[in-house]
């Protein structure tokens, strides 16, 4: 999760002058770091660290997507999500966490997993990169493993309701959405005869 060193940042005048973590989590670390702007500013610059996390878009064989309605704290809503989960205790690549969220939250089995790509989660406040993938052919074989705080149902939806809540904005969780909409090109070359 430790990245001191900002090539980037230093060949824009971004100078680290200092780094401390005034809380640390399993998930995630707040980072704030002192640094000196092409020597005209210095600034405290603070963000969420962490290890990143995936997000999968499960498609059953018949061609419905299966949506989780969870209760997130945060916000005190129950929002429309597709299974996910932080690699902050995983020690294995990402599509093996995308199996094992799979698993977990909805009892699903894919026949296979197609990577989709990266996008970052939030670049002004944190350095998560979010994983996709479309889990193919998911069969809900057995009951979910869920954690303490997965407090969540799962439903299926054919896949042009679930691309209208995309893009409607009513799947609040903009991770979730983009998961969604990045892997419609994929789905819909499936549909191809």
């Amino acid at each position: 999760m430790d990245n001191h060193h900002k090539p980037t940042g230093e060949a824009a005048g971004w100078h680290r002058l200092s780094t401390d973590y005034p809380f640390k989590h399993r998930i995630l670390n707040v980072r704030r770091d002192h640094v000196d702007i092409a020597g005209q500013h210095t600034i405290d610059y603070a963000y969420l660290e962490s290890d990143g996390a995936v997000w999968v878009v499960p498609v059953t064989p018949d061609g419905q997507i299966v949506l989780i309605k969870q209760y997130r704290y945060s916000v005190d809503e129950w929002v429309w999500e597709v299974p996910a989960g932080g690699m902050f205790d995983h020690d294995g690549d990402p599509e093996s966490l995308a199996h094992r969220e799979l698993m977990e939250e909805i009892g699903g089995q894919a026949e296979r997993m197609q990577y989709v790509g990266w996008f970052y989660g939030g670049v002004a406040i944190t350095n998560s990169k979010c994983h996709v993938f479309i889990a193919h052919n998911t069969r809900l074989t057995q009951e979910p493993e869920r954690e303490v705080t997965e407090m969540l149902e799962a439903h299926l939806f054919p896949m042009e309701e679930v691309m209208r809540m995309a893009r409607s904005g009513e799947m609040h969780d903009g991770r979730s959405a983009l998961a969604v909409l990045r892997s419609e090109p994929f789905l819909r070359d499936t549909d191809k005869p």
